[in-house]
């Protein structure tokens, strides 16, 4: 009986994610009673659990950093589809709100990564062994990337005078979204190609891992079948964020709390798989692996994103707000000079994750509380 249990679990991560878009598509574009927006939301955590297990399952497959790379890219594309989807429901007050979705989510995905799964990943990789050991070249290549690109695409609109409020004139916004496009395909090729041993784990003996120690990789066939059920799952994900967002909107409205949380949200939802596939890869001493996915993550969210809403917006009504507030400028400036001193050294302790950890906070509070 045991072993016909455990045989049903093991099919877990394969039936979850079929059932999660069977139930996307039975209930995608209804008014959804509470009931089953609860269900939605069960079916939701499955599919990411599922996801990570297929990330996973893929990444030993073609080994690091090629399996960071598939999920930060993989979990992003259906991040833009999600927030485009949502930007084109430009109705009356929906669509006002919408014009700072992008903005509002993106600079949410790096505040979340840089921040949170860095900070995370630190901390429970330095409380197993003391410190935690990365490669300070490879990551400090991501970090000065991902910094770059929120500083031209969040920060700078913010001072340009070509157009009224915090946006890009046509010319401008062309320009970022080319210079995304060209800084994130020059950081994947320099990740996977010309210096691919930068972005390998390393242990806490300094030792570099190229290929994982303790089991053979999977089979082509497996790691094909979880590469079309990671995507399964992605899109479930994202199918079941959209159909439960509605219900988010009404509670944050409820609550009384500024539109720009849904965002927060959106953010927090599609980095799940991530933020779960980074610690577990922290509690193994790999924690280079939980880097690549965050920094891989917050580089993709802007490198993929700001180009996709930048071609939406030939068809897509109103402005759109891509510049921050002084306080998330604030948030943004602390987060990259503390990120550098974090970096640099190659090696973190407890403290370093903590003082992470409290920016993603003040982030936060600042979210609810502005």
């Amino acid at each position: 009986m045991i072993r016909l249990v455990r045989a049903r679990l093991a099919h877990w991560p394969t039936a979850v994610p079929v059932l999660a878009v069977v139930l996307l598509v039975l209930t995608w574009g209804r008014d959804l009673p509470g009931a089953v927006v609860a269900l939605l939301a069960c079916f939701l955590a499955g599919a990411v659990l599922a996801a990570v297990h297929h990330a996973e399952v893929v990444a030993h497959r073609v080994g690091e950093p090629f399996g960071s790379l598939v999920l930060a890219v993989a979990v992003t594309i259906i991040e833009v589809a999600l927030i485009v989807t949502l930007m084109a429901d430009t109705g009356g007050e929906s669509g006002d709100k919408n014009s700072s979705l992008a903005r509002d989510t993106v600079f949410a995905a790096v505040m979340i990564t840089c921040n949170g799964i860095v900070g995370l990943s630190l901390l429970v990789g330095s409380l197993k062994r003391k410190v935690a050991v990365f490669n300070a070249e490879g990551t400090g290549a991501a970090f000065a990337t991902v910094a770059t690109l929120a500083g031209l695409s969040l920060a700078l609109p913010t001072f340009t005078t070509s157009a009224p409020g915090p946006e890009f004139s046509p010319a401008q916004l062309t320009f970022a979204a080319l210079a995304s496009v060209l800084l994130y395909g020059l950081f994947v090729m320099t990740q996977t190609w010309r210096h691919r041993d930068y972005f390998l784990p390393v242990t806490t003996q300094g030792k570099v891992i190229d290929v994982e120690e303790h089991a053979d990789p999977p089979a082509r066939r497996v790691a094909l079948i979880s590469l079309g059920l990671l995507a399964v799952s992605l899109v479930a994900v994202v199918g079941l964020a959209k159909g439960v967002s509605p219900t988010i909107e009404e509670g944050v409205a409820a609550a009384g709390l500024p539109a720009s949380v849904v965002g927060v949200v959106i953010a927090l939802l599609v980095l799940l798989p991530e933020s779960i596939a980074a610690v577990r890869a922290a509690r193994r001493d790999r924690v280079q692996t939980s880097l690549n996915l965050a920094l891989g993550s917050a580089m993709a969210s802007i490198g993929l994103t700001i180009p996709a809403v930048a071609i939406a917006t030939v068809w897509l009504e109103g402005p759109l707000l891509l510049g921050l507030g002084a306080s998330h400028m604030v948030l943004l400036a602390l987060t990259v000079a503390v990120g550098t001193l974090t970096i640099v050294p190659g090696r973190a302790t407890p403290l370093q994750g903590g003082v992470h950890l409290a920016l993603l906070a003040a982030y936060m509070v600042l979210a609810v509380s502005p």
